[in-house]
């Protein structure tokens, strides 16, 4: 963090645990959104992960009751209190790991079956105040080959917390099978710590001195016009799609090789191309690009399931004058600045 103030997360410590806590402003956030647009399932992170050869349903069920009861933000569901939003913590959630069969005899496509399967788990809303705000399901796709998925609801998870559920589900896994307890240790603080820490630091003086870069930085700061060829409707569809794009290694070294020559990361190199594209584009001077941080400045943090990701707004003055170097100068800087203050809450 950015502060040396005694509320700096070195002091960060285990509070005691009662029924609720506030909610991070991360979690506000997307509490909103869904007050805004209830039922709506665009922050549901789903993944499915292929499990080939012999499974212990059992033991892979117990894993998952272990990772439950280990990371307190899978217990969390939430509620306004004293028109204050709260983190509803119980000692246990009802997880089911259902298994569905979906052997086909026939030549069937199983794999297109599944992908529905998976598809409609993915679109599934949850009841934010009623949870779990986390699903398991199990297809059955021959005798030894298993699809497991598994969907979290953003305000408790982040793409960070979906490796560290995998490795602990592998780990509890490997030992539960084979009759051995958890060799996992026990966590430091819960995601409940992380958010009355941050209620309590950033405030006053420190939350004044973030705010301030951030009015300064953003102050003037205007929408992009890309040319396109569909208008943008009224009301957001969320029928939108990714678009994948390999970079040849031997280019890759080159854009690593430019940025060491001052001192910018493979990161700033791609940002200062990508703003340099958007440039060409839309034919503006000014570009922001929005970009999400892990959040995670702590070791303490690092083993946690929970939401603590931001985003940072990096903008970019374009001119004609500049070359790619100087520009990549002037990323680089305004990079380092946005990170530096990046524990305002993006709202």
């Amino acid at each position: 963090m950015t502060s040396s103030s005694a509320n700096s997360p070195a002091t960060m410590a285990a509070v005691k645990t009662v029924f609720h806590f506030p909610a991070s402003y991360a979690q506000q956030r997307l509490w909103f959104i869904d007050q805004m647009s209830p039922g709506g399932a665009a922050y549901n992170m789903p993944v499915a992960v292929r499990i080939e050869g012999p499974l212990n349903v059992d033991a892979l069920r117990r894993s998952f009751w272990e990772i439950a009861r280990r990371h307190e933000s899978l217990r969390t569901t939430f509620s306004m209190i004293n028109g204050e939003l709260q983190q509803m913590i119980a000692e246990e959630i009802p997880l089911e790991l259902p298994l569905e069969d979906l052997r086909i005899p026939s030549s069937e496509n199983w794999e297109a079956q599944a992908r529905l399967h998976v598809q409609k788990e993915a679109w599934q809303p949850f009841d934010l105040a009623q949870g779990p705000l986390i699903r398991v399901r199990l297809l059955r796709l021959h005798e030894q080959d298993h699809l497991l998925v598994v969907t979290m609801h953003h305000i408790i998870s982040d793409g960070w917390s979906f490796g560290i559920l995998i490795r602990e589900l592998s780990a509890l896994y490997d030992a539960f099978s084979t009759g051995r307890p958890s060799p996992l240790p026990e966590l430091a603080i819960q995601y409940a710590d992380y958010s009355a820490w941050q209620h309590e630091w950033l405030r006053g003086e420190v939350l004044e001195q973030q705010v301030n870069y951030w009015k300064q930085q953003l102050a003037g700061v205007e929408p992009l016009y890309l040319p396109v060829d569909h208008p943008r409707p009224a009301v957001m569809s969320y029928r939108g799609a990714g678009e994948a794009l390999s970079i040849p290694t031997e280019i890759t070294g080159k854009l690593r090789k430019l940025g060491q020559g001052q001192d910018a990361t493979l990161y700033m190199t791609l940002l200062a191309a990508f703003q340099v594209l958007l440039f060409r584009y839309s034919g503006q001077h000014d570009i922001a690009v929005g970009s999400p941080v892990a959040g995670r400045q702590r070791p303490e943090m690092e083993p946690l399931i929970g939401f603590f990701i931001n985003t940072l707004v990096l903008r970019t003055r374009i001119s004609g004058e500049l070359n790619f170097t100087q520009l990549l100068k002037q990323v680089r800087e305004t990079t380092l600045q946005a990170y530096a203050h990046q524990d305002v809450p993006f709202e």
